[in-house]
């Protein structure tokens, strides 16, 4: 090995130094142009006072939100889902035990916190409470017999992804679920998995509406001839966004989501705020009767709730018309904002909690003598056990849910839905995020998912000492009150 003359090192630190302050000159260059950009634009204060330094800012509120995340809140913490939660369907997607050690995290003296009042007796081990199956639309060609009281909520193809799509659909069928399309039509994906599935009609009617955007009845009839699609949703508000019509970013309007969709690229997809045939309580029964028609299916409604007297009117009308008018399910989603992408005020201030709503809604449809007649199906942050048994002890007769399904895919709730950069490939339609959602592992999640969240609900319903889950009433839950103590719901809600 050669040694290293003098004149080899000399010039050697030469071109360190050399180097050196070249970074150092370009550094500071840099800094300079920064400066100068920084102090003489206009649209931000805190650069233009402090130029270079004020961009640690932004960067620092970037990041933010991943520190608080995974390092800063505890458990429960978190909005709109805690860390618990998603863990919970986490693991019940792997398969993974629910047991856990040393007691709850749970602060079960927050106000409004539901607790299942256990039984004396309750049925032996080998009596354990098992669902049962529901009909839906005795009054249709076609009626519906569901299989499951824990399904999917409305999530369109555009809004997620396709591997989404298929997995879900995969997902479903293997657990004996039903599947809602969302509002984006009608795509190959939702009928891959050949799972039972509720067509959703939203107010833009995609994939049922001629060129000016009406209800084009041979479009209807074609998708109600698909043997997978067992009902219509007919969609007049949704959680996240009550009052305004879906809204699909055009960055996520691919050429086969354009076509599906019948929209034009390049520009956002966006739907009327409300139905344009349906403007009153009258109209909309008419609707739902001609969609039921059609398709010889059941017909349902998807809503938020606001003032209560329209429940009250819409049964009135229907006491009028006779029971085979009544639309055949609501289903009632919570203000508490979901998947769709929403304008904040909307998304935080408008619409009626599911927590209010659904005693609410139940009493009306009961008061109106139609609860063998109209199913209620909850919807609105309902993802772990309790949640969903809460609703079904509510008077529920179904319980959907879309986010929950989301963690079950693998979302970690990055809060990048409407950005086009899902980096779980759910919510994206960019091939490089898509790769990373494998349809064949993310299908039994969904799964089990599923499996999961009805086994343990069947325990909470063999706690309280009933048989089936939907014979829980509002008598099993106690809700806890502003002094600590806690209140049966039926107390609360005497109708229950």
């Amino acid at each position: 090995m050669d040694i290293p003359t003098m004149e080899s090192v000399s010039i050697f630190l030469e071109a360190m130094a050399i180097a050196f302050w070249l970074v150092i000159g370009l550094t500071v260059l840099a800094v300079a142009v920064l400066f100068f950009l920084d102090r003489f634009q206009t649209s931000d204060a805190i650069r233009r006072n402090y130029p270079v330094l004020g961009r640690f800012r932004g960067l620092f509120s970037t990041l933010g939100e991943f520190f608080r995340q995974y390092f800063f809140a505890m458990d429960r913490e978190e909005l709109p889902f805690n860390r618990a939660q998603r863990e919970w369907v986490k693991h019940a997607g792997q398969g993974r035990s629910s047991t856990l050690p040393f007691g709850s995290t749970r602060n079960i003296s927050v106000v409004g916190t539901p607790l299942f009042v256990p039984s004396a007796f309750p049925p032996l081990d080998d009596q354990f409470a098992n669902s049962e199956p529901m009909l839906i639309g005795p009054h249709t060609d076609t009626p519906y017999m569901a299989g499951s009281f824990f399904n999917l909520s409305g999530m369109s193809y555009g809004a997620i992804s396709k591997p989404a799509v298929r997995a879900l659909s995969r997902g479903c069928k293997m657990a004996g679920c039903w599947m809602n399309t969302g509002e984006g039509g009608l795509s190959p994906y939702h009928l891959e998995g050949d799972c039972d599935l509720v067509f959703q009609i939203g107010t833009a009617k995609f994939g049922v509406c001629d060129p000016d955007g009406a209800l084009d009845e041979d479009k209807l009839a074609a998708v109600a001839a698909r043997p997978q699609v067992k009902m219509f949703e007919l969609k007049l508000a949704q959680g996240a966004k009550p009052g305004k019509g879906g809204i699909l970013p055009a960055a996520k309007i691919t050429d086969e989501i354009a076509q599906i969709r019948g929209l034009p690229k390049g520009q956002d997809g966006i739907s009327p705020n409300r139905h344009r045939d349906a403007g009153n309580v009258e109209e909309l029964l008419d609707l739902v009767a001609r969609i039921r028609r059609v398709t010889g299916k059941p017909v349902g409604l998807k809503v938020v709730m606001g003032d209560p007297q329209v429940f009250e009117d819409l049964f009135a009308a229907v006491n009028v018309r006779g029971e085979a008018s009544a639309p055949d399910f609501i289903t009632l989603d919570g203000g508490e904002g979901g998947t769709g992408a929403a304008p904040m005020p909307l998304m935080d201030l408008v619409g009626m909690s599911i927590r209010e709503a659904l005693p609410i809604l139940t009493d009306v449809r009961d008061r109106a003598g139609l609860k063998q007649r109209v199913r209620i199906v909850a919807s609105g942050k309902l993802v772990n056990p309790g949640d969903v048994a809460w609703a079904l002890a509510a008077g529920a007769d179904f319980v959907t849910s879309a986010r929950g399904f989301m963690f079950a895919l693998g979302c970690i709730q990055a809060l990048k839905c409407h950005k086009n950069t899902c980096p779980t490939g759910i919510t994206t339609h960019n091939p490089r995020f898509q790769e990373g959602l494998v349809v064949e592992d993310k299908e039994v999640r969904v799964a089990n998912f599923v499996r999961n969240i009805v086994k343990e609900v069947e325990v909470i319903a063999h706690s309280v000492g009933v048989s089936e889950p939907r014979r829980m009433r509002r008598g099993h839950v106690r809700l806890v009150q502003p002094d600590g103590s806690s209140t049966p719901m039926d107390r609360l809600d005497p109708a229950g």
